[in-house]
């Protein structure tokens, strides 16, 4: 099937949206699965790992192929939880389009906002999908209101929903004005098409006739219908609708309630009629490795091949990698080019992945989306190429981590696995962290939040056997540079039964972009080149350790000054040592501070709850940034530090009598005040 049939595109929402109950019953009116799972019940097809189904949420993206239409979609499903927002970020950097799913009670939430950015920030096309239109309180137009207002996305209704309040099964098409009926029998696939009913017409007039003068606005041939008062044809509306989407000026948005088997057949349609192909794309761009010149990529099989890896499991037999291929052909065997590393990697296998299951494939063509395995030098983000014709494409950047965790084996013969466990799961993961203390023969793993590692720790025990022993979370918290300093360090003294004398001085200064810590090196420098890759290593790994409270130097520039040396008397080493020794005495003269990381939050509640709610954050010494009052219920807003919020759902299910949900999500960093150190058990007071 050519890529002009095929639609890659994912399904990203809020936590408790609904994505995967949608991808459930895309599978089954597709005929993929005869049987539809579900979330509450563990049986869900694309939450098929085993911390999933008990805690019925999406921790990792699962991918599939779906039929529709004469058409293949390869759709991936995405965590809607924070702490794995980097799932959704790497997805959408290969998808053409996606659905963003919201909550008719709701509308748009926190993390919706979140995965809006990152459609935005890769430049998706979107089409939305209002779900649980069957729950009390749910408003369709209202939720397609908050798109707009908080959003700013341009949505705009093509479905409307009738009789939400007696079992909502009408849900009436704004394009050709007819209504869709559905029935409880879950075997009945297709819906029933009739006239909708004649007090709904003004409504639906009225909606209708706003899509069709927005789309006028933007499409000659729709205005011409709309100045000689005709009718304009529905494939020239779907046309006209589709240019819109693919130019990002419009949302459409559609309804249903998934769980009910409601508005899903529609929706497999609007991906087939309004996202791209592949071929509906820009061409992807990249650079020559060496030359670092611009270069494109067409979707095309005669292209030459490149691939970009967005995604790695880690498995007990062997890791898998997913692939976008942007260009050409992959065959199983085939050999590839990483150039970020510089090394070949062969392909031992290709397939098709569904879920937790697979199907091995002879040929993948551009356009496609595949795991591969044999690979071993290929992590995340890197891009793959053949050897005669290398192009670079642009890399993934990932978020820091907000929270650490101690971690060490049950016994000294774990010690092995466990390094090996977390290497691996370090390779998966881009936003794990993993640190080893030789010292202390402990190590530190940092994530994005409390879920994150405990993730981790359950998947240690699970997919690798092993119990270790685990610390309590910890704050993510870091040091920066707020005044310069210099420093000097000398060898001068026998190493390895060699006289050597090495001098060499450094500036250490606040450096305002960027935020690991940066070495330079003057073009004066009289630093042996030879001998710079292995003191700048050392130099950046000792920034790891802030000369207060020991957490990683931010923001800080490091410098190389003057260079002494005697003739005969260097070594790689000994320029090493001069350095860390500089640098030390370089921190130690330096004013630094230390930064805590902010949480943006969103608090939806009961009216009734939410001074007391407000109180207890100003005990957390949050700030308030909105309060907005909607109906019965009161959104509340703001940031706060993460070292307040350990535990925070309880407390708030206790304030509001277990009816108000919250979310957080990494915003920004803030310096401690000194008063404040005490307090987050940082000095003894």
């Amino acid at each position: 099937m050519g890529p002009d049939r095929v639609r890659n595109f994912g399904i990203a929402a809020h936590i408790d949206a609904g994505k995967t109950t949608v991808s459930e019953r895309m599978l089954y009116y597709s005929g993929v699965e005869h049987r539809i799972g579900g979330v509450d019940e563990g049986t869900a097809v694309m939450d098929w790992m085993a911390e999933e189904r008990e805690r019925g949420i999406t921790i990792t993206a699962a991918a599939t192929r779906v039929p529709w239409r004469d058409h293949e979609l390869n759709l991936i499903d995405t965590p809607g939880h924070v702490d794995f927002t980097v799932e959704v970020e790497r997805c959408m950097r290969v998808l053409d389009g996606a659905i963003l799913v919201l909550d008719a009670v709701s509308g748009v939430q926190a993390q919706s906002e979140t995965v809006w950015r990152q459609m935005e920030r890769h430049g998706v096309p979107a089409i939305a999908f209002v779900n649980k239109c069957d729950r009390p309180g749910a408003d369709y137009l209202a939720a397609v209101g908050t798109l707009r207002e908080r959003l700013g996305a341009p949505g705009i209704p093509i479905q409307l929903p009738l009789d939400p309040a007696e079992e909502p099964r009408l849900i009436v098409d704004l394009l050709t004005g007819r209504a869709l009926r559905y029935h409880a029998d879950r075997g009945s696939r297709d819906p029933e098409v009739l006239d909708p009913p004649a007090e709904a017409a003004d409504e639906i007039g009225v909606l209708r006739s706003e899509l069709i003068e927005t789309l006028a606005e933007e499409d000659e041939a729709v205005l011409a219908c709309v100045l000689e008062d005709s009718e304009p044809p529905v494939e020239l509306l779907v046309a006209a609708l589709k240019k819109r989407v693919l130019d990002r000026t419009l949302v459409p948005v559609l309804c249903g309630a998934a769980l009910r088997n409601l508005g899903v057949q529609p929706l497999l349609d609007a991906v087939v009629d309004y996202l791209p192909s592949p071929l509906e794309v820009s061409a992807v761009e990249g650079v020559e490795p060496e030359s670092l010149a611009p270069l494109t990529r067409e979707a095309r099989t005669d292209e030459p091949f490149s691939a970009l890896a967005f995604k790695l499991h880690a498995g007990p037999h062997g890791d898998l990698t997913f692939l976008r291929i942007y260009s050409g052909s992959l065959t199983p065997g085939q050999a590839l080019l990483n150039p970020r590393v510089g090394k070949k990697e062969r392909v031992a296998r290709v397939l098709r992945m569904h879920s937790e299951a697979s199907e091995a494939l002879e040929r993948a063509e551009a356009g496609d989306i595949v795991a591969v395995t044999g690979l071993k030098w290929t992590g995340t983000g890197d891009t793959l190429c053949v050897r005669e014709a290398p192009i670079l494409l642009e890399a993934l950047d990932f978020p820091a981590p907000v929270i650490t965790r101690v971690v060490e084996p049950a016994s000294g013969a774990e010690r092995d696995r466990l390094r090996q466990a977390l290497a691996r799961l370090a390779h998966e993961d881009p936003s794990l962290h993993v640190r080893e203390d030789e010292d202390s023969g402990q190590w530190t793993i940092a994530g994005m939040g409390e879920l994150h590692l405990e993730v981790v720790q359950h998947r240690l025990e699970a997919e690798f056997d092993l119990a270790p022993r685990v610390g309590q979370p910890r704050v993510a918290y870091r040091e920066t540079v707020l005044t310069g300093a210099s420093g000097r360090g000398v060898v001068d003294r026998p190493l390895a039964g060699k006289e050597i004398f090495v001098a060499l001085e450094l500036t250490l200064s606040p450096a305002p972009d960027g935020l690991a810590p940066r070495v330079e090196f003057p073009g004066d420098c009289l630093l042996p080149v030879p001998f710079r890759a292995a003191v700048e290593e050392a130099l950046m790994l000792e920034a790891q350790v802030g000369p207060r409270f020991g957490y990683p130097m931010v923001r800080a520039a490091i410098e190389i000054g003057a260079v002494e040396v005697r003739e005969g008397k260097t070594s790689d080493v000994a320029f090493v040592q001069a350095g860390v020794v500089a640098l030390r005495q370089a921190i130690s003269a330096a004013e630094c501070a230390i930064e805590e990381p902010m949480m943006a939050f969103e608090i939806q509640t009961p009216s009734e709850f939410s001074s007391g709610i407000i109180a207890d954050l100003n005990a957390r010494d949050a700030e308030l940034s909105e309060v907005v009052a909607e109906a019965d219920a009161c959104r509340i807003e703001g940031r706060v530090p993460l070292a307040a919020m350990f535990g925070y759902s309880t407390a708030v299910r206790s304030l509001s009598q277990g009816r108000a949900g919250f979310s957080m999500s990494p915003s920004a960093y803030r310096p401690v005040a000194e008063r404040d150190l005490a307090a987050r058990g940082l000095i003894w007071s």
